[in-house]
């Protein structure tokens, strides 16, 4: 008996929709998507301790700007950002690279990946202040999720990304959105 093997994955299958939209819209120059990474890339990077879920997300999509205030990084630039992970003093906020692990930013807002439970925490809400925040809230309860549910859904993307009603037909992400078949 052989067993079938799973259809793509709704990750894959919408990564393809927006690579193959975004190959045909030369237009739209806010935007950018991030290749897979290799396994060998992912091997090495799983014994530094970058989180399995991050890495199994980065094999898919290594990496997405949706424009200019929202940004999932690849892992060669979220190694870089691991610093947003370390305590700042009169922070009331509980930072620790031992339980988190910065992934993007949103309005100049570090993204983080819960090491315990792979939930996806920011304070989006407080922009660039956002070390002031009270709390770290949760996002989505992983990033495969948040990818789907929240930057590839035009309504939650339009608030996260602080998109208004004026701005909607210029922002290149939503266009994007739309080209793939995605627009809600």
């Amino acid at each position: 008996m052989t067993s079938a093997s799973p259809g793509p994955s709704r990750l894959t299958e919408t990564v393809d929709a927006l690579r193959t939209a975004l190959a045909e819209s030369t237009d739209l120059l806010g935007s950018t998507l991030g290749g897979t990474l290799d396994e060998a890339g992912a091997a090495e990077a799983a014994a530094d301790g970058v989180p399995r879920a991050y890495l199994d997300f980065c094999r898919v999509l290594d990496g997405v700007s949706c424009g200019p205030s929202v940004q999932l990084f690849g892992l060669e630039e979220a190694e870089e950002h691991q610093f947003y992970c370390e305590p700042v003093v009169d922070s009331p906020l509980p930072l620790s690279p031992e339980k988190l692990y910065c992934v993007g930013m949103i309005q100049e807002a570090p993204v983080y990946l819960d090491r315990a439970d792979g939930g996806v925490l920011g304070a989006p809400e407080a922009g660039p202040d956002w070390v002031d925040a009270e709390r770290l809230e949760r996002l989505a309860p992983g990033i495969e999720a948040f990818f789907l549910e929240r930057l590839a859904d035009p309504a939650e993307y339009r608030r996260l990304a602080l998109v208004d009603d004026e701005l909607v037909e210029y922002d290149d992400w939503l266009k994007l959105l739309r080209r793939a078949g995605l627009s809600g």
